[in-house]
């Protein structure tokens, strides 16, 4: 088994392809860090829920899609800071996506949060992605 160089855009894109697919659910190799991620998506409306599974010595995150009219809750996915150029923003830089209709994913010191919760407690950091 080969390790992914951006296990991140790796969720992301599965995240992507299972909406388009119309799939119920799809999982992904655990990390806290797609923990978090997933936490923020449920807590934002664009999936239902997410749990964690033990398939055998490895554990793995199974995400349930959310769906509004047989449309998936989310429009876009999109990552924004890449292992090969890191995209950092400082409390007054972090973008609204779509004027405020979407949510940036941030990983800050205080750990991962939305646009707006970072802007409220004044911190930047690394711009992981945005999903409206």
């Amino acid at each position: 088994m080969s390790a992914l160089a951006d296990p991140i855009a790796d969720f992301l894109t599965r995240l992507r392809n299972a909406g388009a697919a119309r799939k119920e659910e799809f999982s992904v190799p655990f990390s806290k860090m797609k923990r978090e991620i997933a936490r923020i998506l449920k807590a934002e409306g664009y999936i239902e829920d997410f749990s964690i599974q033990t398939d055998g010595p490895r554990l793995s995150l199974k995400i349930r899609l959310k769906y509004v009219n047989k449309v998936p809750a989310f429009a876009g996915v999109r990552r924004i800071s890449k292992p090969g150029l890191r995209q950092y923003v400082g409390a007054r830089d972090i973008p609204r996506v779509l004027g405020g209709l979407g949510i940036a994913i941030l990983s800050t010191p205080k750990g991962i949060l939305t646009g707006h919760e970072a802007r409220r407690r004044n911190v930047g950091g690394e711009l992981l992605a945005y999903v409206w």
